[in-house]
């Protein structure tokens, strides 16, 4: 599927915002704290600016969390470097800095501007892994087997330098041209294996297109957005140094996983019933991560199956242990245990799990500070993982309204995702514009393109309704 654009007029998210209760700016102690820090030497870490690593992220992004190395070792397998920015290292434990991070838990993106973790002196500037700039980070180095089995791990503070920011299109573009960056030539070699060995365990990853909500002019556009297979790739680095991590706090018994339980049997059960309404074959044996593998989404019947299959992925959280191993430790879309170390700059759980992991790694005792912590941010990340959610949806409810308030009574080919036990409501898909919203009609068909007409857009409340058109005998 190539990406789909539509051009929205201008609009407001000035009311999103407000409804949200999203902070405008950060305190002025915050601030100043901020500004402090970001004047610190980090002369003094070891230097690994020999290590030419690169970061890959959208091209526009300059709060950049992760930046890669990929070898081929001696003898055969792989070694990955995985340089994370040291925020800890900029936010002093107790001051006003750290509690305005604890209350917004994570950087929160809207069409129209962020809401970041840290102010941008930090996660634009002195911690963010730009190119050409010496950073401090926290580096993880994972040799891998020929068959991506990790076979050692290292982590420890380094001082870095990224050679390059690239974006996922480009290195895609490379990659099929044979001429990928040296540093990340390796990533679709990898990221297989690591996406099969996902697979054998029972993984499962639901590759759905992104709405997204862009500027354009004056205007915005609404995109309809399939990753390319790099971002899948560069995603199992990101998994694979989770995993890592999971596996240094669970072997000292304290830390902070991400969770999700295991859907219960009765979900796997009418999923293979979705299958088999939707003609999508599921070969014997084969999990539900196997058979998602090999579907095209731009297709209505997997895509409506993939609809269905995000009902086996509820109930993801985090889970704080200190003394013993949580009942609970995996995290069911991943098939292991998991927690989230990659992403400081925008999510504030992975700075106190890296603290936890350095100090359990080089067998110091855990910072009081963060070990404090760790039983607090459960709560913390729930409730701002809803508002970050609750921003992403709304942006889309509200542009979709927008885009469509003069086409009321327009008719419209979609794709039937999602029908309600009664079957005479559902969720649809647009096939132009790129719009998902909800459908009235008789005898919704699972699966199916259908006719349907517009019967309400309204960009005051962000709703936007369609009718199921029949059509004559």
């Amino acid at each position: 599927m190539t990406s789909r654009r539509v051009l929205a007029p201008r609009i407001d998210f000035t009311e999103l915002r407000r409804e949200l209760g999203l902070p405008t700016g950060f305190s002025a102690a915050a601030v100043e704290e901020a500004e402090v820090a970001a004047k610190l030497s980090f002369d003094d870490r070891p230097d690994r600016t020999d290590l030419p690593f690169v970061t890959i992220d959208p091209p526009t992004s300059k709060d950049l969390d992760q930046a890669l190395l990929l070898r081929r070792r001696d003898g055969g397998g792989y070694r990955v470097w995985y340089a994370i920015a040291d925020v800890a290292a900029f936010v002093t434990p107790g001051g006003a800095l750290e509690a305005e991070t604890r209350e917004r838990g994570q950087t929160v993106y809207l069409p129209d501007g962020k809401v970041p973790l840290h102010p941008q002196v930090l996660s634009e500037g002195a911690a963010s892994l730009l190119p050409g700039a010496d950073r401090p980070a926290v580096l993880w180095t994972i040799d891998l087997d020929a068959e991506g089995v990790t076979t050692a791990v290292t982590v420890e503070r380094a001082r870095v330098r990224s050679r390059a920011q690239l974006h996922y299109e480009q290195v895609q573009h490379d990659v099929d041209a044979g001429t990928a960056h040296e540093s990340v030539a390796l990533l679709p070699e990898v990221g297989k294996l690591l996406v099969e060995r996902g697979l054998q365990r029972g993984a499962v990853d639901l590759p759905l297109p992104e709405q997204e909500v862009e500027p354009d002019g004056d205007g915005w556009r609404l995109t309809l957005r399939a990753p390319v297979p790099v971002e899948e790739y560069n995603a199992q680095i990101s998994l694979l140094t989770g995993m890592a991590a999971a596996r240094v706090m669970l072997d000292g018994k304290v830390g902070l996983l991400r969770t999700m339980p295991a859907p219960p049997d009765d979900v796997v059960d009418r999923l293979r019933l979705a299958a088999r309404a939707l003609r999508v074959p599921w070969p014997d044996g084969a999990s539900p991560g196997q058979v998602i593998a090999v579907l095209d989404p731009a297709q209505p019947r997997a895509a409506a199956f993939l609809d269905q299959a995000g009902e086996m992925l509820r109930g993801a959280g985090y889970t704080a242990f200190d003394g013993a191993e949580p009942e609970q430790p995996l995290h069911a879309a991943v098939a292991a245990p998991y927690a989230h170390v990659t992403a400081p700059l925008r999510r504030l759980a992975d700075r106190y799990v890296t603290e936890v992991c350095l100090a359990l790694f080089s067998g110091a005792e855990v910072p009081v500070w963060a070990r404090e912590a760790l039983p607090k941010l459960p709560e913390v990340m729930r409730r701002t993982d809803r508002v970050a959610g609750a921003a992403e949806r709304g942006a889309v409810d509200l542009t979709e309204a927008v885009l469509l308030a003069g086409r009321v009574g327009e008719e419209f080919d979609a794709a039937v995702l999602d029908v309600e036990p009664k079957g005479d409501r559902g969720t649809i898909a647009l096939d132009e514009p790129p719009v998902r919203a909800r459908c009235v009609g008789e005898a919704l068909p699972l699966g199916e393109r259908i006719r349907v007409r517009l019967a309400e857009a309204d960009p005051a409340r962000r709703r936007v309704r369609f009718d199921r058109v029949q059509l004559e005998a």
